[in-house]
C-alpha cells in the first residue's frame, strides 16, 4: 500500500466514513451564565438577579432590557446552585393518584397557580394508586430538593409517614378531612358528603342501590363514600343488604362493564350509586347500549362535578367538590408552615349537590319500602 493509499486508510479509521469526509464533531455545550445576560444587557450581575427574583425593585426600561438578554441567549438560573447556597429549593412537590383522569386537574392547576405567586415551583409524580410506589416517589421529590409535598387522602404507608417525620418535611394531605387524624389536610368530608346525596336518592323512594366504588383498599375517600351510602340506608331503616357494591379501577369502560353487571343481577337495582363522574359517565354510556331508560328505568349518580357531568345526556347528578379552592387553600397552607407563618392545619370544605336529570323516583315501587 502506497502511502496515499495509507492516508487514506487512517483518515476512514479516524472519522468512521467511508468516503473519507469528516463527521461533524459534537457542539461543546456551553450554558449562558448570569454574567452573560449582564455583559449583555450592559447592567451588573445584582441588576439581573434583581429583575429575575425580585422584579417589582427594577425600573421598567431596565428590566425589559434584562428580560431581552435572557431570552436572547436562552438563560436559565441554576437553581441547583441557590438550593444548594440558601439550603431550599422553592419546590414543592405533588403525588396524586393518577393522571389518567380529570378528577384531580382542576385542584392541581389552582395549586400551581398560587405556588407560582409565592415563587414556587410544582414537581408532579403518579402513583397509580400504589403506596410502595407513592413512597418511592416522596423519597425521590425530597431526594430532587422539594421542600414540602400535597398527598391525596390519610391512606399511606408507615413507612412514608415515618420518612417525613424523621425529615422533618411540612406535609398537607388534600382532597379529605378527618378531624379527628392529626396531619395537616384541606378536603372535605367524602363521607358526609355521599351520605348527603344517598339520602336525596333514598328519599325519592329508591329502596334497592348498586354501587360503583373505586377500589378501597388504600383509598380512604373510595372507603368513606361507600360507607356515606351505608350511612343512610341505616338512618332509613335499610340494612347493607339493599345495596350491591362493585370495586374497579377508575375509567369510563370499568364504569359502564360494572353498570351492566349490576343490571344483569336478579331484581336490579332502582339506582346506580357511582364513586366519582367518570364511572357514572360509563354507567351512563352503557345505560344508553341497553336501551334503559335514565332516569325512567334507574337513576345514575356520580360524584366531583368534573367537566363530563355537566355535558352528559340527561347531565348527571352529582356532589361538586370545590377542586380550586382546595387546591389553592392547600397550595397556601404549605407556604405558610415553609415561612414558619402556622403550623399544620385541618380546613373543612363544603360541598354541595348538584341536582340534575340523571335522578328521578322509581318507575315501580320497591318491595324495601
Amino acid at each position: 500500500m502506497n502511502g496515499t493509499g495509507r492516508k487514506r486508510k487512517q483518515q476512514r479509521m479516524t472519522t468512521g466514513n467511508e468516503d473519507g469526509i469528516s463527521a461533524p464533531k459534537p457542539r461543546q455545550r456551553s450554558d449562558p451564565t448570569i454574567e452573560d445576560v449582564a455583559d449583555h444587557a450592559g447592567v451588573s450581575t445584582a441588576t439581573v438577579s434583581r429583575c429575575l427574583n425580585q422584579p417589582d425593585r427594577v425600573v421598567a426600561a431596565t428590566r425589559q432590557r434584562v428580560l431581552e438578554a435572557v431570552d436572547a441567549l436562552g438563560y436559565a438560573p441554576n437553581f441547583s446552585a441557590k438550593a444548594l447556597a440558601a439550603n431550599k429549593s422553592s419546590t414543592i412537590g405533588a403525588i396524586i393518584p393518577t393522571m389518567e383522569n380529570a378528577i384531580f386537574a382542576r385542584g392541581l392547576q389552582a395549586f400551581q397557580e398560587e405556588l407560582g405567586r409565592h415563587g414556587f415551583t410544582l414537581l408532579v409524580a403518579s402513583s397509580n394508586y400504589r403506596q410502595e410506589l407513592e413512597t418511592e416517589q416522596i423519597r425521590n421529590l425530597v431526594a430532587r430538593g422539594a421542600d414540602a409535598l400535597m398527598l391525596i387522602g390519610h391512606d399511606h404507608a408507615p413507612e412514608a409517614y415515618r420518612f417525613l417525620k424523621q425529615r422533618g418535611l411540612p406535609f398537607v394531605n388534600a382532597w379529605t378531612f378527618n378531624a379527628e387524624l392529626p396531619a395537616a389536610s384541606v378536603g372535605f368530608d367524602n363521607r358526609k358528603a355521599m351520605k348527603e346525596l344517598a339520602l336525596d336518592v333514598l328519599a325519592r323512594g329508591h329502596r334497592n342501590i348498586g354501587v360503583i366504588s373505586a377500589e378501597r383498599a388504600h383509598n380512604d375517600r373510595a372507603r368513606e363514600r361507600v360507607e356515606g351510602i351505608a350511612d343512610a340506608l341505616a338512618e332509613r331503616g335499610l340494612g347493607p343488604d339493599a345495596m350491591s357494591v362493585i370495586d374497579v379501577s377508575y375509567s369510563i369502560g370499568n364504569g359502564a362493564q360494572s353498570f351492566k353487571t349490576l343490571m344483569q343481577k336478579p331484581g336490579p337495582p332502582s339506582a346506580v350509586i357511582c364513586g366519582n363522574d367518570v364511572l357514572a359517565v360509563g354507567a351512563l354510556d352503557m345505560a344508553k347500549r341497553m336501551c334503559i331508560d335514565v332516569p325512567g328505568d334507574v337513576s345514575i349518580t356520580g360524584f366531583d362535578d368534573i367537566e363530563l357531568a355537566q355535558i352528559a345526556t340527561p347531565r348527571l347528578t352529582t356532589v361538586h367538590v370545590p377542586h380550586r379552592e382546595m387546591g389553592r387553600r392547600a397550595a397556601t397552607m404549605l407556604v405558610d408552615m415553609l415561612s414558619g407563618k402556622s403550623g399544620p392545619k385541618r380546613v373543612q370544605l363544603q360541598t354541595t349537590l348538584e341536582l340534575r336529570g340523571t335522578l328521578g323516583s322509581p318507575r315501580f315501587s320497591d318491595q324495601r319500602s
